[in-house]
């Protein structure tokens, strides 16, 4: 099987088109040359890709302007972090708490399946004391 070419279709509005096509007029290629390329630059860096104007391509190479790297990061304060921490370990103490609460239901069950015979009916018990005295403490 070999790698076959595949055909993406997408539809952009009549600004966009013409500037598109003066790009490609400008570096002498075609349409889908443009595309090819950008697909091609996309895919070799992972998705991670920035498209700038050329006079700001010579800042970027040269590492002025290094306040706007791509991929965009963000700092986190540690506070955020350790109550991140602090909740996935609660949340993993109450998942443990669930299972063993899980067992134990389970277990109860089967208890209860087991042992039909150990169930005793209040009535039943009313009717054993009929037979025997009461006392009563005085």
């Amino acid at each position: 099987m070999g790698n076959k070419n595949k055909t993406i279709s997408f539809r952009v509005n009549e600004d966009a088109f013409e500037t598109l096509r003066e790009i490609a007029e400008e570096r002498d290629i075609s349409l889908s040359a443009v595309f090819r390329d950008y697909v091609d630059t996309l895919v070799a860096h992972d998705g991670q890709v920035q498209v700038v104007p050329e006079h700001e391509l010579e800042q970027l190479r040269n590492g002025d302007d290094e306040d706007e790297s791509f991929p965009p990061k963000v700092k986190v304060p540690k506070s955020f972090v350790r109550e991140h921490e602090r909740l996935e370990l609660e949340a993993e103490h109450l998942r443990e708490q669930l299972e063993e609460h899980k067992r134990y239901v389970n277990y109860l069950r089967e208890q209860l399946e087991d042992g039909e015979d150990d169930v005793i009916q209040l009535e039943d018990l009313d009717e054993s004391e009929a037979d025997e005295p009461s006392f009563r403490l005085g």
